[in-house]
């Protein structure tokens, strides 16, 4: 019953004509949209039955792009169980992006960043402050605000470089002695981490 409701409600939605409305630019605040084509198809064919929500219904309104650039980023650094830096206003960040080191500074254009193994760099005036990432995301907005989330991080001058030196030596004895895909994951993953972490300290 349900599934031939939805046939025909993909049929009558397909036969109107299409318009698009969606907005590309930032530059005007975003409201949360209601489709009400869909809603309309919706009560034609099912009349007694609530329609079900869309993205767009739990979507905030994303923030409105300045007209001037700040003098100012606005960073918030999480992992899963602390906040770091929460609405911290910096001049730089420089994070780990698998494509390379990536500076974002105010007015930076909006991006989606996979982190690797590397060091975070905060830039306030003359003072820097690094932490090691494991991995993660950055999302740079338009309105001059960065978030980056890290699996885990630690600043970088509590690391013992004695005990990296051991973790590399131990992971990669653990790689060439490695007999399964699994322990070979495990191992690299272990080996890549020391030798990000080893740069850390010694570049």
């Amino acid at each position: 019953m349900f599934r031939q409701a939805s046939r025909v409600l993909a049929r009558s939605i397909n036969q109107q004509p299409k318009v698009m409305v969606r907005a590309f630019s930032t530059d005007v605040p975003a409201t949360p949209t209601v489709d009400s084509t869909f809603i309309e198809s919706w009560k034609k064919v099912i009349p007694n039955m609530e329609p079900p929500k869309t993205p767009s219904t739990f979507m905030q309104p994303r923030p409105p792009t300045p007209s001037t650039i700040p003098s100012k980023l606005t960073v918030n650094f999480v992992l899963p169980y602390a906040s770091e830096l929460s609405k911290k206003e910096v001049d730089m960040v420089i994070v780990p992006a698998t494509t390379g080191q990536m500076g974002v500074l105010p007015g930076h254009v909006p991006t989606i960043a996979e982190l690797k193994p590397g060091v975070l760099s905060v830039h306030e005036g003359n003072d820097v402050t690094k932490y090691f990432l494991s991995s993660g995301f950055a999302f740079v907005h338009a309105n001059s605000v960065a978030d980056i989330i890290a699996v885990e991080a630690v600043p970088l001058d509590q690391i013992d470089s004695s005990l990296v030196q051991k973790g590399l030596a131990e992971f990669t004895q653990k790689l060439s002695s490695a007999t399964t895909d699994l322990e070979k994951a495990e191992a690299q993953i272990g080996v890549d981490v020391h030798s990000a972490l080893n740069s850390a300290l010694t570049g």
